[in-house]
C-alpha cells in the first residue's frame, strides 16, 4: 500500500464500502478499500474479518472526512461504519 494514504473511514463489509467509495469518488477523492481476504470472499459483515477500511490520499483525507460528517449528520446516525476521527466503537 503507498505511504501517501490514510484510512477515514471503516465499513462493515463490501457494500457499505463500495457505497461509501461511490460517495467520495463522485466527489473527485480517488478511494482504495482494503479487506481481509476471506471476508470479502464470503460477503461477511460482522466481526474483524467484516471489516473493510477506507483508504485515501493523505492530502484529500480531510475533504474526504468532511464528506462522511456532512453525510451523518444529514440523517444517517443509523449508520453502522465509523469515521476514523470518531473515537467510538
Amino acid at each position: 500500500m503507498p505511504n501517501d494514504l490514510v484510512s477515514v473511514y471503516i465499513a462493515h463489509g463490501q457494500v457499505e464500502a463500495q457505497l461509501i467509495k461511490s460517495l467520495l469518488e463522485a466527489e473527485g477523492i480517488p478511494v482504495m478499500i482494503a479487506q481481509e481476504g476471506a471476508g470479502a470472499a464470503y460477503g461477511l459483515t460482522v466481526g474483524i474479518l467484516g471489516i473493510a477500511e477506507i483508504f485515501v490520499r493523505e492530502q484529500d483525507a480531510g475533504k474526504a472526512k468532511e464528506i462522511l460528517e456532512m453525510g451523518e449528520s444529514n440523517g444517517n446516525e443509523g449508520n453502522e461504519g465509523r469515521s476514523e476521527n470518531n473515537n467510538e466503537t
